[in-house]
């Protein structure tokens, strides 16, 4: 089954079904991410076993040292704490979406591609949100167009 942790009043966590359909389906995940992913898992299999009976099993990959949840606070604080180790600005955890949607797009990932792996209901929503990146997939398009008139014009001379 898949769920949704939520907090009730930013305090109480709560796990809930997923708002929308698409939420119920698979992901892509890099290899990269799937070590790092067994990594942790393993490092939250040592802390059950160390724990004991204090700790709260709900089968989750990242949580506190008894089992419970993550609270957002301790997340968003930890992200401040590796940005600033890395030199980086300070950054919200949703500006992660917009770097990997950002990063996908300049990469030349197709468009639909990048909109259904982030999960938009719909491609004008990416499209909306990250048109400005998209000028190189018009640019291409139009190469494309040129390059393909001007091997035909070039075949339809050499006859």
């Amino acid at each position: 089954m898949h769920y949704t942790l939520s907090n009730i009043n930013n305090t109480t966590p709560n796990f809930t079904t997923p708002k929308t359909k698409s939420s119920h389906t698979w992901i892509g995940l890099s290899a990269r991410a799937v070590r790092a992913l067994q990594r942790q898992a393993e490092r939250q299999r040592v802390l059950r076993l160390a724990t004991g009976p204090a700790y709260h099993d709900q089968d989750l990959v990242f949580t506190r040292h008894d089992g419970q949840p993550l609270r957002p606070e301790y997340v968003l604080r930890h992200l401040d704490q590796l940005s600033n180790q890395a030199c980086l600005p300070r950054i919200r955890v949703h500006d992660l979406r917009h770097f990997a949607a950002t990063t996908m797009l300049s990469s030349q990932v197709p468009l639909a591609m990048a909109s259904k792996t982030m999960r938009h209901s719909t491609l004008s929503t990416t499209t909306e949100v990250y048109g400005h990146l998209l000028r190189h997939v018009a640019q291409e398009a139009v190469d494309a167009i040129d390059t393909a008139l001007t091997s035909a014009e070039n075949t339809t001379h050499a006859a």
